[in-house]
């Protein structure tokens, strides 16, 4: 599979989250052209900071390969890591980053920083960006659109009681 094969099954993780009431943020770890673990946010719904989408494909990819090392893997993610995930990576050993939406805001793989690629650490992370980046911006940005129009409308309502 392509690296965009991969990103389209990760903006369908991210539609999982985004039916949860989560930001639809989707990621996809892979060894050796096959899938070995899979998350997306589920920082709402599991009363947890750290569940974000990255986190949680570590932790899986962690336990199926019963490594915390995940060298020779591939993360792909729709929406640039932020810097905890950025730090997951690099003591994890992830050999490459994919993803999709560059994030202006907490984006750590470039964007922001990069702390993927600090040769004051003692790994880097090969990073690959902007992969399918107008699919999976159009669909956070829908999120968000949709999320401040169910506010709007409460605050209407309730206003007019």
């Amino acid at each position: 599979m392509t690296d965009e094969d991969w990103m389209r099954h990760a903006i369908v993780l991210a539609g999982k989250a985004e039916l949860q009431g989560e930001v639809p943020v989707g990621a996809v770890l892979v060894k050796d052209g096959a899938l070995v673990a899979e998350g997306w946010n589920q920082m709402i719904s599991l009363n947890d900071p750290s569940a974000h989408a990255e986190m949680l494909a570590i932790r899986a990819a962690a336990s199926t390969l019963a490594n915390y090392r995940l060298p020779e893997c591939t993360l792909y993610v729709t929406l640039e890591p932020c810097s905890m995930c950025a730090g997951a990576m690099v003591h994890g050993r992830i050999t490459r980053l994919v993803f999709g939406a560059a994030d202006a805001k907490t984006g750590a793989a470039g964007s922001v920083l990069n702390l993927l690629q600090q040769p004051q650490f003692n790994h880097q992370v090969d990073v690959v960006s902007g992969v399918l980046a107008a699919e999976c911006a159009a669909q956070l940005s829908g999120f968000f659109q949709r999320r401040r129009a169910e506010h709007k409308a409460l605050r209407r309502s309730l206003a007019a009681n």
